[in-house]
């Protein structure tokens, strides 16, 4: 036990090291061109966004209008369906034009 609590007390005596700037700072930023890029992508993005939204928006109305197509379609096809259909009743073989 002694030399372990011996141990710790010579390694507190050293003092840490600090580190020291060893690159230029001004070297390894960014800069302008990091900044050019950033603000491009950030651009490109803004753009490709509102055209997504737009799509999305064209693509909804023409839902809209195809549901509206396909309505107006069955309700004239329902419509020929009650034109043609004849009741039994209405029909008296006696005045058929045909005679046969």
């Amino acid at each position: 036990m002694q030399t372990l609590s011996a141990g710790l007390s010579w390694g507190a005596g050293l003092a840490t090291p600090s580190p020291s700037m060893t690159v230029n700072p001004d070297v390894v930023t960014p800069g302008f061109v990091g900044f050019a890029a950033v603000a491009l992508v950030a651009v490109v993005v803004v753009f490709l966004v509102i055209d997504m939204l737009r799509r999305i928006r064209r693509a909804g109305y023409r839902a809209d209008v195809n549901e509206q197509l396909d309505a107006e379609a069955q309700a004239q096809a329902d419509a020929a369906v009650e034109a043609s259909d004849v009741d039994d009743q209405d029909i008296d073989p006696r005045d058929d034009d045909t005679r046969r």
